[in-house]
């Protein structure tokens, strides 16, 4: 059975427009030492939350390849494979990690808010382990007390405060899109 046009039109709009959230996001930055604070945590779970863990894990791949072309979406308007594999390639990658995640939770025990909830925080500490893991390996010469310090411990509250926004604007603006 095949899927009408209009819906895969549909999903292809979604699925842009998610992408442009979290490059939005990405640019809404303030530098704190090695990893800028950024309003992407929202957006990419917004992202999920929003459109499920297939399209929205699309749309964080769509927002990755165009930076990865030479887009200037990733934070500080930085674009370039090189930022892969920079400090903080590892939380980009880490956040892929944390959509896939999101996907296989959701679609096992399905969408409801505390499992939505959950599949965010869980994911949100993967992003954290690839991204500290990458910072320690990328010759940052940190103890992994001293990346956790410089770059997890200052975010963990706010990327929190992140995931509650996103389930604020999932449960009051899901039911009401065409989704």
């Amino acid at each position: 059975m095949s899927v009408p046009t209009h819906t895969k039109a549909l999903d292809l709009a979604y699925i842009a427009l998610m992408a442009a959230l979290i490059a939005l996001c990405a640019w809404i930055s303030v530098p704190l030492g090695p990893v800028p604070f950024t309003m992407q945590t929202f957006g990419i779970f917004a992202a999920l939350g929003l459109l499920g863990g297939r399209r929205g894990t699309l749309a964080f791949l769509s927002y990755l390849l165009l930076g990865i072309v030479g887009l200037p979406v990733f934070s500080g308007f930085s674009a370039g494979a090189g930022v892969l594999f920079g400090a903080t390639g590892g939380y980009l990658l880490g956040y892929l990690a944390a959509a896939l995640l999101f996907w296989g939770l959701t679609a096992k025990l399905g969408q409801t808010l505390p499992v939505m909830a959950s599949a965010m925080v869980l994911g949100l500490v993967l992003c954290y382990a690839f991204g500290t893991f990458w910072f320690l390996t990328g010759g940052s010469g940190e103890t992994l007390l001293g990346a956790l310090t410089l770059c997890v411990f200052p975010y963990v509250l706010p990327d929190l405060g992140k995931i509650f926004l996103a389930l604020v604007l999932v449960s009051r603006v899901k039911k009401h899109l065409a989704l």
